[in-house]
Order: C-alpha cells, then sequence, then structure tokens
C-alpha cells in the first residue's frame, strides 16, 4: 500500500504545493483522478471561494457556499463536495494514482473522498492526501498509522509519486512478461 500525505502551515499553502504536484505529474504524462483545489479570494468577503479542479479533466466545482459577508462557520457544499466524489469515483478505472486536496471533516467522518481512498488503495492505487492539522489526528487514524509523511517539496512530493507508480506496476509488468515469455524485470 502507498499512501503518502503532505502537511504545510499556512492558509492555502497545501493548495498551491498539491496543484504544482499535479503540474509536474500531469507532464510527465501520469493518469490522475482526484482533486485540485484553488482558492479565490475575494475583496467583498473575509473568505476565500473554494473550487476543485476535479481530474483529469473534469469540470472545476465550486464547494463553497456564499452565506454572506459576516456569515461565520461551515461554508462547505456538501452536496457539490458528493458530486465531485461520484466524478472521481469513476475516474479511478484509468488512474494510476489518486491525490486528494484535503482529508477535511467530511473524510474524518467517512464521507467526502475517503471512500474514494479506500477503493484506491483497495485496487493497489498509490494516494496522495493533503492533511491540515486540524484533521491531522482523524486522518491518523483512518489510515491506521500505515500513510508516510512527505516533505511539503514539490519536486520531493513528484518524485515519490513517480516511484510509487513505478512500483505498484511492477507485479503487473512481471505478470505481463512471463505472459509473453520474456524474462522478468
Amino acid at each position: 500500500m502507498k499512501l503518502g500525505y503532505v502537511t504545510v502551515q499556512g492558509k492555502g499553502r497545501i493548495d498551491l504545493l498539491l496543484a504544482e504536484v499535479v503540474e509536474r505529474l500531469e507532464a510527465r504524462g501520469m493518469a490522475l483522478a482526484g482533486t485540485v483545489q484553488t482558492n479565490i479570494e475575494r475583496h467583498d468577503r473575509p473568505r476565500c471561494d473554494m473550487d476543485l479542479r476535479l481530474l483529469p479533466d473534469g469540470p472545476v466545482v465550486r464547494i463553497s457556499v456564499d452565506r454572506g459577508a459576516e456569515a461565520r462557520g461551515c461554508r462547505l457544499d456538501a452536496g457539490a463536495l458528493e458530486q465531485s466524489t461520484l466524478w472521481v469515483a469513476g475516474a479511478l478505472a484509468k488512474a494510476e494514482l489518486l491525490v486528494v486536496n484535503k482529508f477535511g471533516k467530511q473524510e474524518a467522518e467517512g464521507k467526502g473522498l475517503a471512500g474514494c481512498m479506500a477503493h484506491a488503495l483497495e485496487r493497489g492505487l498509490p494516494v496522495l492526501v493533503g492533511v491540515n492539522g486540524l484533521n491531522l489526528p482523524a486522518f491518523l487514524e483512518f489510515t491506521d498509522g500505515m500513510a508516510q509523511q512527505l516533505p511539503p517539496d514539490a519536486a520531493r512530493v513528484a518524485d515519490w509519486c513517480l516511484a510509487a507508480v513505478a512500483e505498484t506496476a511492477l507485479p503487473e509488468i512481471r505478470r505481463d512478461t512471463r505472459m509473453a515469455g520474456l524474462p522478468s524485470a
């Protein structure tokens, strides 16, 4: 099982890091499924709008609800997140790696992308997850200590992803070469 996670201090920094990692992986031709978040600052609101880019080639989905300039509390559009989850679940069949922008409150409760993470790992797909400090204890419990913390460096995270995909592909390559009568890798 290949499950890596990154944590970064600072508002929106983990989203920027994962976006850069995804850009590097896409440039290498890796087949991805998952989500990358973009935060859009608004001059008339104290909090940003949150959009998800659905990988590999899905739409961009707004997952935040505008509750007004003075509103407090949760702004997540759980319905939009669940629709995004359905898209990601469908994309897993052709993916080499799952990217989850955030293990958040929904995932800690077994909702959101938690099911996609479990399904990907069951299929032997590597998974990369962004985790903030608030949700780290729930994430570590969810993963039963099996996750590997990665450094907050886009190049090193991308290298981990490439190595994880190559490693998970090796048994398939060995099987295919045996079936073709070729020497194993």
